[in-house]
């Protein structure tokens, strides 16, 4: 059992999906660590995040450079964005979460191309999204330090990257059931995606 979860940054695609994780007892992978680990080694070792060869050799590292704490900032998640654009530096990630997909059991893998690209056969899509301005509000809060205006700012700057990118796009797949999670707490978020896949595991 494969399922995909997809959405923008701060929308509660990774919540969710560790909540689904857990309540089918699946493995999880968050792709965006991938990228993030490939935009923070890329700047480590003095290479431009913006340049394909450079972005490129960063892709081989080993998987317990994932529990890297500074993978979880919103700088790695602005370099994850940058260096997602490499058609080179997707591809060379592409077999990476097909085989974690491929495991016995199936997983569960959380993303912005799982359901369109990474296993597009999956057994349940689900898209999360929310509007900018509460995906905005909600990365604010933890970190009061940050101004907002500037963080929607990000935020808008990010999603358009994503969904304007040459190569795997940001998309809700056509068989994906969409999830807005604006006026949702992170309870009830988590309840209906639970209920939403569940259905869809059931047709």
């Amino acid at each position: 059992m494969i399922i995909a979860v997809d959405g923008p940054a701060a929308s509660g695609k990774g919540t969710i999906a560790r909540a689904i994780a857990a309540h089918f007892g699946l493995p999880l992978l968050d792709t965006g660590l991938l990228y993030r680990a490939v935009g923070m080694a890329t700047v480590r070792a003095g290479g431009d995040p913006d340049v394909e060869d450079d972005a490129l050799k960063a892709c081989q590292f080993d998987n317990a450079a994932l529990a890297d704490p500074a993978l979880r900032s919103e700088a790695a998640g602005g370099l994850a964005s940058r260096v997602s654009v490499h058609p080179k530096v997707r591809a060379a990630l592409l077999k990476r979460q097909r085989d974690f997909a491929g495991q016995p059991g199936g997983a569960v893998l959380d993303g912005r191309d799982i359901g369109t690209v990474i296993v597009p056969s999956a057994d349940a899509k689900l898209y999360v999204t929310a509007s900018a301005e509460v995906r905005a509000r909600r990365r604010q809060l933890e970190d009061y330090d940050r101004d907002y205006p500037a963080i929607l700012a990000e935020i808008l700057a990010r999603d358009e990257r994503d969904a304007s990118r040459a190569d795997a796009p940001m998309r809700r797949a056509d068989d994906a059931d969409l999830l807005d999670t604006s006026d949702l707490s992170v309870d009830d978020a988590v309840q209906r995606a639970i209920a939403i896949v569940e259905a869809r595991l059931r047709r």
